[in-house]
């Protein structure tokens, strides 16, 4: 076969949900590569996308997480809880400290409490908080003053205590295993397309979802740029020419793989083997890999190789 039916994915049009979600449609492609393109960047998305998180933190006055905080409703493990759903914005790649204190002044007679959110962190300019409303604790003695500090840093992926424990800045802090990435959901399917006379093509559309943090354009783009770079490590110097894209026959300097099925003088069998699967042209033949011919109905090995053959007579 040829290196032809390797086609160059188009992302045809973005859709924006909210300012955190948006769906993307990518089209048209070869059968088959639609679950390997959205598969591959769903894993790469929710798995490689670099964010930020809490790796360590301390509370003034406690020394482990196994305890709890006079004058304050939730014990240290709810707070370390509470503290992994900060989603933070960094402008830098070094770990940055921050510092919270807050007193516990009554907010309403019928409340008795303080409610202590994300929004309370002192933050440095090349800091940004996402979700301010987040919650940390309460306090329930006006009398309480709640001193913290923490230590937020950037990372792809999955941080899990046990390292966040051996590499934390200073050894008296509690450290929190981290979950990096930005990117909160991604869900994608494939469906049948066409152009033109071609209709054995996908279109994928992939919708992604994210904390606020790095927009769904963002998070795709790195992503994909995640996947060129991998590839092209294992491609080497190997270079495979790209397909015009289906349908587009202003582009084709091949004319003859606009010639029928019956121009290739196949056996009866072979020939109405393809033409039964709707292949009706030396294009359409030549999209297709050897497992998609040899998934056609009425189609056999036998049948490949006299198919092979003849392609080689005509140097396609």
């Amino acid at each position: 076969m040829t290196t032809k039916n390797i086609h160059e994915a188009k992302l045809d049009s973005v859709k924006e949900i909210s300012s955190t979600s948006a769906e993307f449609v990518i089209k048209p492609l070869y059968y088959g590569y639609g679950n390997t393109l959205g598969n591959s960047l769903r894993r790469v998305l929710l798995s490689s996308v670099k964010g930020a998180a809490i790796t360590a933190f301390s509370v003034e006055g406690i020394t482990h997480e196994f305890t709890t905080i006079p004058g304050v409703r939730e014990d240290v493990m709810d707070i370390m809880l509470n503290l992994k759903n900060i989603r933070f914005k960094m402008h830098t790649d070094a770990p940055v400290e921050l510092t919270l204190e807050m007193k516990g002044e009554k907010q309403s007679e019928k409340k008795g409490e303080k409610r202590v959110i994300a929004g309370d962190i002192k933050l440095p300019a090349e800091v940004e908080i996402a979700n301010p409303n987040q919650v940390i604790c309460h306090i329930d003695d006006p009398k309480v003053v709640l001193k913290m500090h923490f230590v937020v840093e950037s990372g792809r992926g999955y941080l899990t205590i046990d390292q966040a424990s051996a590499d934390r800045l200073h050894s008296d802090m509690i450290a929190i295993d981290a979950v990096f990435t930005p990117v909160l959901r991604v869900r994608y399917k494939v469906e049948n397309t066409r152009v033109g006379q071609d209709t054995n093509l996908q279109q994928l559309t992939l919708t992604i979802d994210t904390d606020g943090t790095i927009t769904p354009k963002e998070a795709f783009e790195e992503a994909a740029a995640i996947l060129v770079n991998q590839y092209k490590a294992l491609a080497g110097g190997t270079e495979v020419e790209s397909a015009p894209t289906p349908g587009n026959s202003e582009d084709e300097d091949d004319s003859g793989l606009m010639l029928s099925i019956e121009e290739l003088d196949l056996s009866a069998r072979t020939a109405n083997a393809l033409l039964n699967n709707d292949i009706r042209t030396i294009r359409d033949l030549v999209t297709l890999s050897e497992t998609d011919l040899k998934d056609l109905k009425g189609f056999g090995q036998k049948a490949l190789d006299e198919v092979k053959e003849k392609l080689t007579e005509f140097n396609i």
